[in-house]
């Protein structure tokens, strides 16, 4: 077991050292009040990461809320999604965050833990609206049992394919089962395509599909302490599983893969399925191109019959700044973007599948997002609660799963010696 110091680390050193500096000089999170002055004057700044695109369409958004709240001025700025968290840190290095912010889950625990966001539960129920959201979505932005954002949008792990490729290789679409089925599916598509391409990926590259696996059996990744839920033997069974894959030429190999960067095998037709987030699916479309105009989108493969091992997981969520002198208009202002009717059918699915029942109903879906929604429905009884916010310095160890992944698919090392890194390098990350 490790014994993770409770004092928070960034991502990099140099990043959580400002988070840690700003939350040791911050004031205190400001009283919270359900009630909001329709008269006073307020101008509130919010910040979001996307493109041209969203940009256009958060200014659709405001605008409909200024005409509402013509009390309320909202001064929107973007960036890229690395330029966006780069602005943050210094920011909130200075104790000057924008008062509303598009937050992403893996900063959410960082921030919070750090006294930088404000503190959501003396407003919902009011100002913010909780009707449209189910628990669970609620749940997710959560740390240590008080709120801190609201999910804009959801997302499940699933299984994408093609439905060109499987028709040349002359098989079904996966039917479900195990991963042992799911190993002897993408073996048949291998064989029924004559090296044109291949069933799939090496899954043990993926740490989301060790979790799945974990969770079936009634563990995790990580406790909300920071303690992993396996040991070296499990995750020697898992890279094992994935060994025998590459060594029989099923799954496609880690050269051609390298080759084949930036794009995966996925989207550029060299591999018939992929396990991924449901979200992936419009970036998927837009590489394959016109010759591949449709998508299957399949459960996963299942360690165990009813076990909850899916969960939903949130594209991105809203947060509010805790130096914001306006907490209830701020509050107001993510209520609208969550939740509005109005919200929804400006956005759609531009920021993920809405997570407001409302603004979901008032989304325009085109088919795959139609596909996405009908997807999380069929997998409801196999979705438990959400894992523990993501630890500070999940990225980093999620890094290294995959690198060591790639280094098993070159064969350049060992099952024993993956393990054995992956282990030391864990424990440096968690104590760091």
């Amino acid at each position: 077991m490790f014994n993770r110091k409770r004092a928070l680390a960034g991502v990099a050193i140099a990043t959580g050292a400002a988070l840690a500096l700003a939350g040791c000089a911050g004031g205190d999170t400001p009283a919270g009040d359900a009630t909001f002055d329709p008269n006073e004057e307020v101008t509130l700044n919010l910040a979001f990461w996307g493109n041209d695109v969203r940009a256009g369409l958060y200014n659709e958004v405001i605008a409909a809320f200024e005409e509402e709240y013509p009390n309320i001025t909202v001064n929107s700025s973007f960036l890229d999604f690395p330029a966006f968290w780069e602005r943050r840190q210094t920011e909130a290095a200075g104790g000057n965050l924008p008062d509303v912010m598009q937050f992403d889950y893996s900063y959410l625990r960082q921030y919070s833990e750090n006294n930088l966001l404000l503190d959501l539960d003396p407003y919902l129920d009011g100002i913010i609206e909780t009707e449209p959201l189910a628990q669970n979505i609620l749940d997710i932005g959560k740390v240590a049992d008080t709120t801190y954002a609201i999910p804009t949008s959801t997302n499940a792990w699933g299984m994408y394919t093609n439905p060109v490729l499987l028709e040349q290789a002359g098989v079904e679409e996966f039917a479900g089962g195990s991963w042992d089925d799911y190993s002897e599916w993408i073996a048949s598509v291998t064989e029924g395509a004559g090296g044109q391409f291949w069933g799939g990926t090496d899954y043990t590259g993926r740490i989301q599909n060790f979790e799945l696996q974990l969770r079936a059996e009634g563990s995790y990744l990580f406790s909300e302490d920071g303690e992993p839920g396996f040991d070296e033997e499990r995750l020697a069974q898992f890279w094992e599983d994935g060994a025998e894959l590459r060594d029989s030429g099923a799954v496609i190999g880690q050269q051609r893969l390298e080759e084949n960067l930036p794009l995966s095998g996925f989207d550029s037709a060299l591999t018939a399925s992929e396990l991924t987030w449901d979200n992936f699916g419009a970036g998927y479309l837009g590489n394959l191109g016109d010759a591949y105009p449709s998508l299957g989108l399949v459960a996963p493969p299942v360690t165990e019959e009813g076990a909850k091992d899916l969960y939903l997981k949130p594209s991105m969520l809203h947060a509010i700044a805790a130096n914001t002198e306006h907490p209830e208009a701020a509050a107001t202002l993510v209520n609208y973007l969550i939740n509005s009717p109005k919200s929804g059918e400006i956005f759609g699915t531009n920021r993920g599948l809405p997570a407001s029942s409302t603004a979901l109903e008032a989304a325009d879906l085109d088919p795959l997002s139609q596909q996405i929604a009908d997807y999380e429905a069929s997998i409801e009884d196999r979705l438990g609660d959400a894992p523990p916010v993501p630890i500070v310095g999940y990225g980093t160890i999620e890094e290294q799963f995959r690198t060591l992944g790639s280094e098993l698919g070159f064969g350049t090392i060992t099952v024993d010696e993956a393990v054995s890194r992956f282990f030391t390098e864990m424990d440096v990350t968690l104590n760091q």
